[in-house]
């Protein structure tokens, strides 16, 4: 669909079931466009209130603040993230990232509208290049998960300044009839590979960086022998959820000495109520 004229494609990634009532919304009322949806029908992480959803999905692409630790100075790492599973397993990659590492100061941005990431020479819902700069900055490296294949992410910000820093992990036509969590190992678009990933371009995390990616490997292994023994996910992977405050505290004061007073964001579990064809 990207190949088609930019004055009437629109493709949507909405993260979870609010942003998709958004952006259906939004989809059900416009003519003379060919809108793409993109989201599953599973039972799965609600990121955002409806007025955020709303914020969220009007401005097409942003910053989570709630689950960003990068507001006092620019970010060692952004993580981006395209698409329900993609942003489930980006969020899940940070909390690891920010247990860990608390030093590292991580940035998370959350793309709903895909056409965002082009020029606006090249696509109406571009983002003009200092406003895409400001997102992902120009020399940091870009972790980005897609719900698609990775070259279209290459080809839609090849002409960005900081396109070379970006690593994609998508759909590498690899799949079967096995777990939900599996499918994304064997695409490397788990968490596990994210947080691989983002060490293996951050040198500073030095020794404690290595023995991560040591202990995520065998948590590979582990994963691998529990889904052929019992036929479905670890209980640590179906029934993650994002930090409580009282946990998400205490990671704060590791990173910064300081005390934390509240936190802005929460996931609890919901089912979809919409399916898109």
């Amino acid at each position: 669909m990207v190949n088609k004229k930019a004055e009437i494609v629109r493709v949507h990634f909405p993260p979870d079931a609010n942003c998709l009532l958004s952006v259906m919304g939004h989809c059900l009322c416009s003519r003379h466009y060919v809108n793409v949806v993109i989201a599953g029908k599973h039972p799965a992480p609600q990121w955002l209130t409806m007025d955020a959803a709303v914020k969220h999905c009007t401005q097409g692409i942003g910053i989570w603040k709630w689950v960003s630790n990068d507001q006092a100075a620019p970010p060692d790492v952004v993580m981006a993230c395209c698409g329900d599973v993609p942003t489930l397993e980006t969020l899940a990659a940070v909390s690891i990232l920010r247990e860990h590492l608390p030093e590292l100061r991580i940035r998370v941005v959350n793309v709903v509208d895909l056409m965002k990431l082009q020029p606006p020479t090249e696509h109406p819902h571009g983002l003009a290049d200092v406003d895409f700069d400001e997102l992902f900055t120009k020399d940091k490296p870009v972790i980005f998960a897609f719900h698609a294949y990775p070259w279209l992410i290459h080809r839609l910000t090849y002409r960005r300044t900081n396109h070379d820093r970006f690593h994609v992990r998508g759909y590498k036509e690899e799949g079967t009839i096995t777990t939900p969590f599996n499918m994304t190992v064997l695409n490397d678009l788990d968490r596990f590979h994210l947080v691989m990933d983002a060490i293996e371009r951050l040198p500073q995390t030095g020794e404690r960086g290595l023995y991560l990616k040591q202990e995520l490997k065998d948590k590979l292994i582990e994963h691998k022998q529990y889904i052929e023994e019992f036929g479905q996910d670890m209980p640590e992977i179906r029934n993650w959820k994002w930090a409580s405050r009282k946990k998400e505290c205490q990671l704060r004061r590791l990173a910064s000495g300081t005390y934390c007073i509240s936190m802005a964001g929460r996931a609890s579990t919901v089912k979809r109520s919409m399916t898109t064809r």
